[in-house]
């Protein structure tokens, strides 16, 4: 019985902090929504998972699709990020070909942010470029450093049942960057 219960409360365990690392993404999305719009967004994504009710008698009309966030680097590469976790995961694992890069804050809950190559070999600039991207684009905004893993898509992975915007990854290179919200908009894409 003690070998059982311990298995069972690692699991659930396991399972707890899963939990709390999605919701603390879903938080750190709603503090950089813009718009009505982007959180509807995000109110859908919590309905689905079960977090939320739909309110009972009216119509929930669906939030018009808001595309990523784009950007393009000196060197001349695009660059999308992610609003919502729903839309992570469509970009890093739908519209991403194997060969472009994945960038994330580690360790800490933030946007998605893919490099499309078209064909060229992804700069150190444009990597570095789109590192302090990925870190404004997340909880670690106000930070006076922050470490963000970059990898090919290819490397990344769904887990069977995990919820939206996670995805794991094992050959990754990190490097360390300042978040600087000038750069940022400087880089967007109007």
């Amino acid at each position: 019985k003690a070998q059982t219960a311990e298995q069972m409360l690692t699991k659930l365990i396991a399972d707890g902090e899963n939990e709390l690392i999605y919701l603390e993404s879903v938080l750190d999305e709603i503090s950089r929504a813009d718009t009505d719009n982007e959180i509807s967004a995000i109110r859908m994504e919590l309905a689905e998972a079960g977090y939320i009710k739909n309110i009972k008698g009216k119509k929930q009309k669906q939030p018009k699709e808001l595309p990523p966030i784009a950007f393009r680097t000196s060197d001349g590469f695009r660059v999308l990020v992610g609003r919502n976790n729903v839309q992570n995961d469509k970009l890093s694992l739908k519209l991403a070909s194997k060969s472009d890069m994945w960038l994330h804050t580690q360790k800490i809950p933030g946007s998605h942010v893919i490099i499309f190559g078209d064909g060229r070999e992804i700069s150190d600039e444009a990597i570095e470029e789109a590192a302090v991207i990925a870190a404004y684009h997340s909880k670690a905004r106000e930070s006076s450093i922050v470490t963000v893993d970059y990898t090919r898509v290819k490397a990344l992975k769904k887990p069977n049942g995990a919820k939206a915007g996670m995805v794991i990854y094992h050959e990754y290179y990190s490097i360390n960057v300042i978040p600087d919200k000038e750069a940022v908009e400087n880089m967007r894409v109007k």
